[in-house]
């Protein structure tokens, strides 16, 4: 019996963070979860209190995968641009739009103290990466002394972020693209000369 209940625990989670991805939080309801996962009422409430705990925990593993492929991105390549460009070219699937942006623009997120501190943080997180990665290319002579960690971590995250809504408004990954090689070519510049 624990095996089911672990099995159906898992698969309340899995479904939840698709339809989050698909619909964000406001337009997920536990009826549409529920009837996704093909379980009961008994089942989701045996496992969680509500909707918001059944989020949390399936947002949890969204912002957990997230970071661990950043991660193996940015493990890739030996200097700073190109492990920040490695970030940039990661494959995704763009006109779904980033699972953890779109949860930022969802005003019960923004409400929701538990959801919004995940959002916040993995933001966080990421930028922090990006800011250690760049302090890392200017002490290394690899990015121009000039040239601000923080400021190029936000515009990392902005122009992904940015990205996917731009190809999302489109209805065509292009925009999304253009920004990525937008930003691949201009790290590539700042880092020809880091004077």
């Amino acid at each position: 019996m624990p095996k089911a209940d672990s099995t159906t625990r898992e698969h309340l989670i899995a479904t939840t963070r698709e339809l989050l991805w698909d619909r964000g939080y406001a337009a997920t309801s536990p009826r549409a979860i529920l009837d996704r996962a093909g379980v009961g009422q008994g089942s989701m409430y045996h496992h969680f209190s509500g909707k918001q705990e059944l989020a949390t925990a399936a947002f949890t593993e969204t912002t957990r995968d997230l970071l661990a492929r950043s991660e193996a991105a940015l493990a890739g390549g030996t200097t700073a641009v190109e492990r920040l460009q490695a970030y940039l070219a990661v494959p995704r699937e763009v006109l779904r739009g980033c699972p953890v942006g779109r949860m930022a623009g969802d005003p019960e997120v923004m409400a929701a103290e538990p959801l919004l501190h995940l959002v916040d943080d993995v933001f966080a997180q990421m930028r922090a990466r990006f800011v250690a990665i760049a302090e890392e290319g200017i002490a290394a002579g690899e990015l121009p002394r000039e040239l601000r960690a923080d400021e190029l971590a936000d515009t990392v995250l902005a122009v992904v972020q940015g990205g996917y809504v731009l190809a999302r408004a489109a209805g065509d990954p292009a925009p999304f693209d253009r920004a990525v090689a937008g930003a691949t070519a201009l790290l590539t510049l700042v880092g020809k000369d880091p004077s």
